[in-house]
């Protein structure tokens, strides 16, 4: 991904007396951190709360000039508000290590900064999964709620799949973030294991039971729904890998579940 990024939105940032803040959350994210930070650095500071990387990613981030700081892992909703502590500007914008800000959305922001129509503002988002924007599959435009009025939303507490929480309704962005999902296999079985176990947690602190029959179930039906349903089929060879890791993590996060359940008895 390549973002000219640039001065010239400080400077109308600065001229329209408003601060933006960036806040990433970040662990072992050497190989996309510098694209994300290269793409925000219009903004008034950039935050980045890193929870531990044994790689280059904090050297990297604070030689590109962000403010890191470096705690625990409490999940992704609860690190995401730690993050959101600690901005000072009157906008947020929030990021994962693996987006980056095109220039046409850059300008966009600044825009309804100036403007000051809404609180909270969602953008399309166009991920791409080994290489392959994805169309299709359920994937676009996947609006995701980023850029927000500091005060006017917060996350939810979940320790996978968090969500933006906010009261009023948002305005919309018409340019797109990027976001390189899965860059390798190896990627998205690591990810796909460490989310099912996350969600599996979760869902016994709900109370949810599972079985090995439903986890087969919801697992197909995970499938269908992203090939089928969502047209994955127009995806090419990533739309069937997609679909397969979407009924793999689907199936192991409910096995996880009835083994946690089957323990506590």
């Amino acid at each position: 991904m390549k973002h000219s990024g640039g001065n010239r939105g400080a400077v109308r940032n600065e001229k329209a007396g408003m601060k933006l803040s960036v806040v990433v959350i970040t662990k072992n994210e050497a190989h996309c951190i510098g694209d994300c930070l290269r793409s925000v650095s219009f903004a008034d500071e950039v935050i980045v709360l890193d929870s531990g990387s044994s790689d280059k990613t904090v050297e990297i981030c604070r030689g590109l000039g962000a403010r890191v700081e470096v705690t625990d892992w409490p999940g992704f909703g609860p690190q995401k508000n730690r993050a959101l502590d600690f901005a000072r500007g009157n906008w947020v914008l929030s990021l994962d290590a693996d987006e980056a800000v095109t220039d046409a959305l850059r300008e966009e922001i600044l825009q309804v900064m100036e403007a000051g129509v809404s609180n909270v503002y969602m953008m399309p988002r166009l991920s791409s999964y080994l290489g392959r924007p994805m169309r299709h599959s359920g994937w676009w435009p996947d609006y995701v709620a980023r850029l927000f009025r500091r005060g006017s939303a917060r996350f939810s507490p979940d320790l996978v799949h968090e969500k933006l929480v906010f009261s009023e309704r948002p305005g919309h962005l018409r340019a797109h973030l990027e976001h390189e999902a899965f860059t390798s296999l190896e990627e998205v079985i690591d990810k796909m294991n460490r989310y099912s176990s996350a969600g599996a947690e979760m869902a016994r602190q709900k109370g949810r039971g599972s079985s090995l029959g439903l986890a087969v179930l919801k697992g197909l039906v995970a499938f269908l729904r992203t090939y089928v349903i969502r047209a994955g089929f127009l995806d090419g060879r990533e739309g069937f890998m997609l679909a397969v890791s979407n009924a793999e993590g689907t199936y192991y996060r409910q096995v996880k579940l009835m083994l946690l359940n089957d323990r506590q008895r």
